[in-house]
């Protein structure tokens, strides 16, 4: 496995290329000028907003705005997700979220304004405006928030709050990403070294046993002694979703974060429900895990070996690369010359770094192309997360080219599809092409760990998320202790009486960023769930469902996501596309049991 111990040693075209946003900092100080001019502006519509004309000017000139306002962001979060430990870069992007608060409070008046307009007047301005037919739907969808927004000067107080409220998070995400030190684990020559998240990775899955719990132990180390900061932290974030949306005027804050998509509650409850009704398969397959294993006890550090023996595949980028390819080749020839472009432009970030940050994400920046950060580490994980953030690129892209700026940004809910869908395209092209039966059993093994922590960990983790905002609502303490009852006793309903519990997994829920993103993580099974049933059409050569999965790609946000899948064929509002899914596990499990 290649590593670095600087940036600098990476060859440049494992590095993206910043300078596609921003030549040099001097163009950044300029939009950051220029904003703070526009912020000034826009105010100037406060109150001034009569006719037609002038509503038109006010929301072209909020919409340029936006446009550089987010690559300013961007190009500030990249060059700190490049180097964490960087201050300098760090000044960058705190000064960018201080003007994130100047551009809230410059347009946080524009929300009661519109409100307050009787729905007949702004249809007469839309008619009499011609430029006002771009922004007609977004402004007839504004009307459906009208019961949760508040009075003018009570708006500019909150848009006044947005850096305080993120607080929380931003707080774990340096605790998390910066400041944490893993305990020591026992390098390949017997010296002592400092665990890195990349090494976690790889030790997790070592057939040594005792290096497994090694690293497990040295892993959790120092999350267990910043318990109750993190605690903290997500409490607050916790209690700051259930305060605004009792500010908002919502039943709950599950109910606030699934508004903006128009997804019923239902759904989200649909999916848990019928998870632990379906639960059997997963139990079955950690007695699997624990016999094919030959253990007395089958504890969490045991969880994510292979069971197949003596099958580690190095697979290096070039050739994660050119695998990715042959696998998509069934999404067309078009797909695959826009994945050539991103390593052709530089628009990946390949390689592990000191102070990097960790795991992997795609963020699309309109007007200029998406930007993929990797942690590349030769394996065959590092295989599956290139296809599924080159998804998200995929669908970044084509929203960008195919949308309007106003619609071009596809709602998180369906953004785990295009993911998936490249995974399970991937997984069965690894399967069907694979000639030696071991690499096969452990592909399969793979695909179901895959499928495990892409649909059941994330459906537990939504229960969670679930169970601590009630406890919040209804006003009961949230603390370390709450925290790691409610994460264990979830943890042992979803895995089964066949795990012998460690102190350290009731610490499970104080690892996970996402928790700072309420309400998120259920997308990724919802998402999954969607693309099991796309991939397996398209790969029956159903050209229709084919068609209609390129068209939803290019569809960004101009529907409701539930709307935008039932053109593909998935309709989430019924059990059906989960009860497939979770069909489709059992039958891995059994496969797998029989090979």
């Amino acid at each position: 496995m290649t590593t670095y111990t600087s940036r600098n040693d990476v060859p440049i075209h494992e590095k993206w290329n910043l300078a596609d946003i921003y030549a040099d900092l001097s163009k950044w100080e300029e939009d950051y000028q220029r904003i703070e001019k526009m912020t000034e502006s826009l105010k100037k519509f406060d109150g001034d907003i009569h006719d037609g004309h002038s509503l038109c000017q006010y929301l072209k000139q909020r919409e340029e705005l936006s446009f550089l306002f987010n690559k300013l962001y961007a190009y500030a979060m990249l060059k700190v997700d490049e180097n964490t430990r960087e201050t300098n870069a760090q000044s960058f992007l705190d000064r960018a979220k201080q003007l994130s608060v100047k551009v809230s409070a410059s347009t946080s008046f524009f929300m009661p304004y519109l409100l307050d307009l009787d729905e007949e007047t702004l249809k007469g301005y839309i008619s009499a405006e011609e430029g006002l037919k771009y922004f007609e739907e977004d402004l007839i969808e504004s009307f459906r928030y009208k019961p949760h927004v508040l009075r003018k000067e009570q708006e500019e107080v909150l848009s006044e709050l947005g850096e305080a409220l993120s607080v929380p998070g931003h707080t774990f995400g340096m605790m998390n990403n910066a400041d944490i030190k893993f305990g020591e684990v026992t390098g390949e020559n017997g010296e002592r070294v400092e665990l890195t998240r990349g090494m976690y990775a790889k030790l997790i899955e070592d057939e040594d046993r005792e290096k497994r719990k090694e690293a497990y132990k040295a892993y959790y180390q120092p999350y267990k002694q910043l318990k109750n900061s993190i605690a903290s932290t997500l409490s607050a974030a916790i209690k700051n979703n259930v305060t605004m949306a009792k500010i908002r005027r919502y039943p709950s804050a599950l109910e606030k974060a699934l508004f903006g998509d128009q997804v019923p509650k239902e759904v989200y409850e649909n999916l848990i429900l019928t998870t632990k009704n379906n639960i059997a398969p997963l139990h079955l397959y950690n007695r699997i895990r624990k016999d094919k294993l030959k253990l007395d006890e089958l504890r969490q550090y045991d969880m994510s070996v292979p069971l197949v023996n003596g099958v580690k595949p190095v697979i290096t980028y070039e050739e994660a690369f050119e695998t990715m390819c042959k696998a998509l080749s069934p999404l067309g020839e078009k797909y695959i010359s826009i994945l050539t472009e991103f390593k052709d432009g530089r628009y990946i970030d390949v390689r592990e770094t000191p102070g990097k940050r960790s795991g992997a994400y795609n963020l699309g920046v309109y007007g200029v192309h998406p930007f993929i950060l990797l942690n590349h580490q030769d394996d065959l994980d590092s295989l599956f997360t290139l296809v599924h953030e080159c998804g998200h690129g995929v669908h970044s892209k084509l929203s960008s080219q195919h949308q309007p700026q106003i619609t071009a940004r596809y709602s998180i809910f369906v953004a785990e599809v295009a993911s998936t869908v490249n995974e399970v395209l991937l997984i069965n092209y690894l399967l069907k092409n694979e000639k030696d039966a071991e690499m096969g059993k452990h592909l399969l093994n793979h695909f179901i760990d895959q499928f495990k922590g892409t649909f059941f960990t994330q459906v537990m983790f939504a229960e969670f998320e679930k169970k601590t905002h009630e406890m919040a609502e209804k006003g009961l303490p949230l603390n370390v202790e709450v925290f790691n009852q409610t994460y264990e006793s979830l943890f042992r309903e979803y895995h089964g009486d066949d795990i012998v519990f460690d102190d350290e997994v009731k610490f499970g829920w104080s690892r996970i960023p996402h928790f700072y993103r309420p309400f998120y993580v259920y997308k990724y099974a919802t998402g999954f769930a969607s693309a099991i049933h796309l991939a397996t059409k398209i790969l029956e050569g159903d050209q229709g469902t084919l068609n209609a999965y390129l068209k939803f790609l290019k569809s960004g946000s101009s529907d409701y996501p539930l709307e935008l899948l039932k053109k593909t064929g998935v309709d989430l509002a019924t059990p059906v596309p989960i009860g497939n899914t979770l069909k489709r596990f059992g039958e891995l499990v059994e496969e797998f049991a029989r090979l």
